[in-house]
């Protein structure tokens, strides 16, 4: 008999249907031995030994694991091909291994299907001690930082607080997003625009006056280089009146048209990071959700592993998803060769494949009624962008029309498209609306039917949603595949940030805690440095480094400071002045962030100790009950920390609503 070992129930049981009556399949459910949570467990003066102990909730499953290991003619170790399922591995077999090494076979496999659990089970390795040396180092560089880190969090911020390597940086991005988002002067300008009526109307913009553009964009470095300031020469609305009453004095003609055939190629299929930032996009889901969502459709069968910074899809995966365009779109649809993608990240993690489903008979429709609608919703984006990865260009006719004024001192333009060949776009739908201009001809002249002014104002820099951080924690090298979504759920969970509309926003105890760090901690609590750490244990999962003194080199640093900042004031946190008085002793409520959310207390404490729940109105009567008993919307949370807007009445009255939009439109119709 054959011992196979994985991590869940559901992946054994999935592998069950292709092993035969000669294997027999355990989960270990996770982990089984970890560093206690009661102290340090890294022995710093000893080589930074990591004081691994089995893990007390896991007796009965190690003995059961135990009992089955000793019947068992081989133990095959199939957990995930990772650097976390290396570790889990490594931990499995020091348990079961005493006398029994040569019993041990490590196999992997991005994907669980027949053909690729035999494959492994043909090609068995041993365990790849540099990843587990890699995961260890991670493990005990983020334990140094935790605990050496949260003790000075409680003296000199407050206590229950706690620090994390990576999860600090991602503070420090939202809290210093807001604050650019705070410095931001709003700035009028204008744009003007002329009807033209020709069959239909068309919209020609000014863009140029005497040579001079209209418009411009500066970038503004805030992190993802994603962010745009609108810059105008039309900065008054007095100069825009002008320029319009002039214009309309004006005689034009068509300048210029240039017509010419574009094409876009298909994205590459998703990895961990592309797949939770499309997720929030297009479903709302937050990285947590998507992770747990991808995890099932991996144990399941559906998908290959989730886990991936790699864009590459194998030779076998490719000629499947190629023929399956052919069969089901036909043969115009398919490229003369197979479309190949680079993974761009320096150090693509232990060449795992990129997400696609593993079988592709098996529709979102299947998926639906097997495992669930969210299940369903987020497989079809798996399936739609790896088959479009593999299909022809969508190819699009593009025109422009540029319009100007006999002596040439004003120029108007107006653009317009047309699908030609929708290609890979027949398999992903988009939002690509046909804009087709009349039959225009050079020199023709023109008269407008009107030409208008438009008031804009600047914006300010956007606040980090779900899909904007992982895709700027991914760009700045913070953090791996396996750790975006916990990123996020950790400083969420910490009450250090909060969801408003989708969007994060830093409470008064995250912005106190991200500015201790960044005062007392500026060279560890800074993205190149955690960049290059990231860098540092990827070099020793790939054999070209040592990982003892990568973490001794970091330790000295972080001692140094630990040393330092024992002098350090303490850090008072933000609190937000009311109106109403403290009925105790006549002094002003103010509310404060507990370990539990917000609530109010007197302004005077510890001198005065009145406390009250914080229930922060909107200014809305309730739409189910307010009329008839006088509820209120408030701004409420979920056990999880998540936001939303629910009746003053709760429990008498359970109205609730995701956004304050839904609530107006409520009203609005009735």
């Amino acid at each position: 008999m054959k011992l196979v070992i994985v991590e869940s129930p559901t992946k054994a049981r999935t592998i069950g249907k292709f092993l035969g009556k000669d294997y027999e399949i355990k989960a270990s459910m996770g982990h089984l031995m970890d560093l206690p949570k009661s102290k340090l467990s890294v022995d710093v003066d000893n080589g930074f030994l990591p004081m691994y102990e089995q893990v007390s909730e896991k007796r009965m499953i190690i003995s059961d694991l135990k009992e089955s290991g000793k019947k068992a003619d081989s133990i095959i170790l199939a957990t995930d091909p990772d650097r976390e399922g290396e570790a889990i591995a490594s931990h499995i077999k020091e348990i079961l291994g005493k006398g029994n090494n040569k019993k041990f076979k490590r196999i992997v496999f991005h994907e669980i299907t027949k053909e690729a659990i035999e494959g492994a089970l043909k090609n068995p390795r041993d365990l790849d001690e540099n990843l587990v040396n890699a995961q260890t180092a991670r493990r005990v560089l983020d334990r140094l930082v935790g605990y050496k880190l949260s003790p000075v969090l409680w003296q000199k911020v407050r206590r229950g607080l706690s620090a994390g390597r990576v999860q600090s940086v991602a503070l420090r991005l939202i809290v210093e997003r807001e604050r650019e988002i705070e410095k931001f002067k709003k700035e009028k300008y204008w744009t003007i625009s002329a009807i033209y009526l020709k069959g239909k109307e068309v919209n020609f913009e000014l863009v140029e006056i005497d040579g001079e553009k209209i418009e411009s964009q500066e970038v503004l470095d805030l992190y993802d280089g994603q962010y745009r300031v609108t810059k105008s020469i039309l900065e008054s609305e007095q100069k825009a009146k002008e320029v319009v009453g002039d214009l309309n004095k004006k005689d034009f003609i068509i300048s210029d048209i240039l017509k010419r055939e574009t094409r876009r190629s298909p994205y590459p299929p998703f990895t961990t990071s592309t797949l939770q930032q499309d997720a929030s996009r297009r479903l709302g889901f937050s990285g947590k959700r998507t992770m747990i969502l991808a995890q099932k459709l991996y144990e399941e069968g559906f998908i290959t592993y989730h886990r991936t910074d790699s864009v590459v899809i194998s030779q076998s995966g490719t000629f499947a998803l190629r023929n399956y365009v052919k069969k089901e779109y036909g043969e115009k649809y398919l490229p003369e060769k197979p479309r190949f993608y680079k993974t761009k990240q320096k150090l693509a993690q232990e060449a795992h494949e990129a997400i696609r489903p593993s079988v592709l008979n098996k529709t979102p429709e299947i998926v639906g009624k097997e495992l669930g609608k969210d299940f369903s919703k987020l497989y079809d984006l798996i399936f739609k962008r790896a088959v479009s990865s593999q299909m022809a260009d969508a190819i699009i006719e593009s025109t422009t029309v540029f319009v100007d004024s006999i002596e040439k001192k004003y120029r108007f333009k107006a653009n317009g498209s047309v699908l030609m060949f929708d290609g890979f776009l027949k398999a992903t739908p988009q939002a690509l609306n046909d804009n087709l201009l009349p039959d225009f001809k050079q020199s023709e002249k023109i008269n407008f039917k009107e030409i208008l002014n438009t008031e804009h104002e600047t914006t300010p820099p956007p606040r980090y949603n779900d899909a904007s951080l992982i895709g700027t924690l991914e760009e700045k090298g913070i953090g791996r595949p396996s750790t975006y979504a916990t990123i996020v759920s950790t400083i969420e969970a910490r009450r250090y940030i909060e969801r408003q509309e989708g969007r994060f926003v830093p409470t008064h105890v995250g912005i106190a805690v991200n500015d201790f760090l960044v005062e007392n901690f500026s060279s560890i609590d800074d993205i190149p440095f955690t960049a290059q750490m990231e860098d540092e244990l990827d070099a020793v999962a790939n054999e070209k480094k040592e990982w003892v003194p990568v973490i001794e080199k970091f330790y000295g640093e972080l001692s140094q400071k630990l040393e330092n900042v024992k002098d350090a004031k303490r850090v008072q946190i933000e609190t937000e002045e009311t109106d109403e008085i403290c009925p105790k002793c006549g002094s002003k409520l103010v509310i404060r962030m507990g370990r539990f959310g917000e609530f109010m207390s007197c302004s005077t404490f510890p001198k005065c100790d009145f406390t009250k729940p914080y229930l922060e109105q909107v200014g809305i009567l309730c739409p189910k009950c307010g009329k008839d008993k006088g509820g209120q919307v408030i701004l409420r949370k979920t056990k999880k920390g998540r936001k939303f807007y629910g009746c003053s009445n709760y429990p008498a009255c359970n109205f609730a609503a995701w956004k304050l939009e839904d609530i107006k439109n409520i009203k609005e119709n009735g």
